[in-house]
């Protein structure tokens, strides 16, 4: 029978099926042949359709075997936070949309940060919204610092949200963007998601922490992905909370691709593997003295270029 996975917890499975929603605990049945040709620590992710076969013995005990995985649609990839060189690890798949949760303070979401997520995002043809929360402690300063940034990312074509999970603010609005959707959502420790979901899902109760007060970094409460069925509709996958975001399988000329301002010009270059760094006649670096596109956002682009490793190249 076909089941959707809920949650991964090392090799264990969360899975409900998709005609009757009937849950199992399930784990993997030897080794899985993967449409995809990806290797990962994990075989499995929250989001993937598979195959699922009832253990016999006790009805009570609802276990099953994973015997098949469907082809992803897309997914969501980062380099692995256990494992050193380019082991990957799938944050979740066959989504519709993701949600990154910022802040301007407490902690400060880096435009570095933010601009990782996006570029693995549009590699994936994964929708996002930036979505700001704690406007409830946002001072003069902070809000001049969102506008800036709604700015910049509104005018490449990003959609940007203000909210606050203390006060409940635009939560509402967020939540129709959800409505019928399977929805990643995903940030920093400490930039509230937890508290924005327990908005979202009155009763879940998800652990919530303070930043660290003498680091400015947030705690982790979340250990690992997890989906929750929306009450209007759609799901919701909730993802550890992230200090960096490392990108793997994307090569040097594929990276300004995934800037989307950047696309325009590409065709432009005087060279077609132009890397828009030292090469005569780029386009790209035109723009940018022409204040086409922005400065910040073309260190984001050299800075991710410089961490692509040359023998991926």
């Amino acid at each position: 029978m076909q089941a959707l996975i809920y949650r991964s917890t090392g090799s264990w499975y969360t899975v409900k099926t998709t005609d009757t929603g009937e849950t199992f605990q399930a784990r993997i049945k030897g080794v899985l042949k993967l449409d995809e040709d990806i290797t990962s620590t994990n075989p499995i992710a929250v989001g993937d359709i598979v195959e699922i076969v009832p253990e016999e013995g006790d009805a009570n005990a609802k276990n099953a075997m994973i015997t098949d995985i469907a082809q992803r649609r897309n997914y969501i990839v980062r380099s692995s936070p256990h494992k050193k060189g380019n082991a990957k690890h799938i944050v979740a798949a066959n989504l519709d949309q993701a949600m990154l949760i910022c802040t301007v303070k407490e902690p400060r979401t880096s435009n570095g940060f933010m601009d990782r997520f996006l570029v693995t995002a549009a590699a994936y043809h994964i929708p996002v919204t930036l979505v700001f929360n704690k406007r409830d402690i946002y001072k003069e300063k902070e809000i001049d610092r969102f506008a800036e940034l709604a700015a910049l990312y509104e005018d490449i074509g990003y959609t940007v949200k203000l909210v606050s999970a203390a006060t409940g603010d635009g939560v509402e609005e967020l939540e129709a963007m959800m409505k019928d959707k399977t929805t990643l959502m995903s940030g920093h420790s400490g930039v509230g998601k937890s508290s924005l979901i327990n908005r979202l899902l009155p009763g879940l109760d998800l652990r919530t922490k303070a930043v660290s007060g003498w680091s400015g970094k947030g705690l982790h409460t979340t250990t690992y992905a997890e989906m929750y069925d929306l009450p209007i509709g759609g799901k919701l996958i909730d993802t550890p909370g992230v200090r960096e975001f490392g990108i793997v399988d994307i090569e040097k000329p594929e990276l300004s691709h995934y800037f989307l301002e950047m696309q325009p010009y590409l065709s432009q270059c005087q060279f077609n593997n132009c890397l828009h760094i030292n090469e005569p006649g780029c386009a790209v670096k035109a723009a940018v003295q022409a204040g086409e596109i922005d400065p910040e956002r073309y260190i984001s682009y050299a800075t991710i270029l410089e961490s692509i490793q040359d023998d991926d190249y």
